[in-house]
């Protein structure tokens, strides 16, 4: 359970004051005095988006106050972090390249400081405009802005602070595998198939992952782990294909353990019933 009573979540503020988190922010202006530290993001791994499917890697971060703010007051500030790509002002002059925290509540610690917990929503979703071009698949910077609001609810003045954190985006990836014949003499050759893909984001399909090296592995039946029998090259379509001598009743898989804009993906494990 977490102390201190919550003082405030985006979902409220959205109404209240009409601020859209979704929106990119506009020109930087004055110091509000607020300060946003600790910002944590997915837990510091690296977000994975597919083609059709909103994530939602959670976020984390504290709010300290300067005086004649209070947390008992929350309508009278607003503080977030956000990622972006690219140049920052020109990401919040189009709202391209920037993603901000889809809801996020705050926890009261004291007077001047609280803890908030939420997270993103990344949707690949063509309407979204946030991962719409496979050049999304790249490092993201985080920066914060922080609003003062005037009694009456209208923009007092905001500010922007860019933070040397980084985020991973990367593209989902798929892999099948088959073993045949799936019964088969000791000592014979079976053959192990399957074909690597990837989450396309200008298309919103998953195409072909050509040129990458995957690892087939193998676990005998009275085996508790994997282990590596050799390594292949993809095809210009994905696919996988290599034989391997059968000397036992076990499990075959194929793992593919990722790049900088591509996620990890292991196979289900096929069994192979050796006579």
């Amino acid at each position: 359970m977490k102390s201190g009573r919550r003082t405030v979540a985006v979902a409220t503020l959205v109404g209240a004051l009409g601020f859209s988190v979704l929106n990119a922010p506009s020109a930087q202006a004055a110091d509000t005095g607020i300060t946003v530290s600790d910002i944590v993001i997915n837990k510091g791994r690296p977000i994975v988006v597919g083609t059709t499917k909103e994530v939602t890697p959670p976020i984390s971060f504290n709010i300290a106050l300067p005086a004649g703010l209070s947390t008992a007051n929350p309508s009278g500030y607003t503080a977030h972090p956000f990622i972006y790509r690219g140049d920052r002002s020109k990401a919040v002059d189009t709202g391209d390249g920037y993603i901000g925290p889809g809801i996020y509540t705050c926890f009261e610690v004291d007077a001047k400081h609280a803890r908030c917990e939420g997270e993103f929503h990344i949707d690949p979703h063509w309407s979204r405009k946030q991962v719409n071009t496979n050049a999304a698949a790249t490092t993201w910077k985080t920066a914060v802005v922080m609003r003062l609001w005037k009694a009456s609810g209208g923009l007092k003045t905001e500010e922007y602070e860019t933070r040397s954190q980084t985020v991973q985006l990367k593209r989902a990836a798929r892999a099948t595998v088959a073993a045949t014949p799936e019964t088969v003499t000791k000592g014979r050759k079976i053959t192990v198939t399957g074909k690597l893909t990837r989450a396309n984001w200008s298309t919103k399909k998953y195409g072909g992952y050509s040129g990458r090296t995957v690892s087939l592995q193998y676990r005998a039946s009275d085996a508790t782990s994997f282990k590596t029998l050799k390594k292949v090259t993809t095809s210009s379509t994905g696919a996988m294909n290599t034989t391997a001598t059968a000397s036992a009743d076990g499990f075959y898989r194929w793992v593919y353990y990722g790049n900088s804009t591509t996620d990890a993906v292991t196979t289900a494990a096929v069994y192979v019933d050796v006579r």
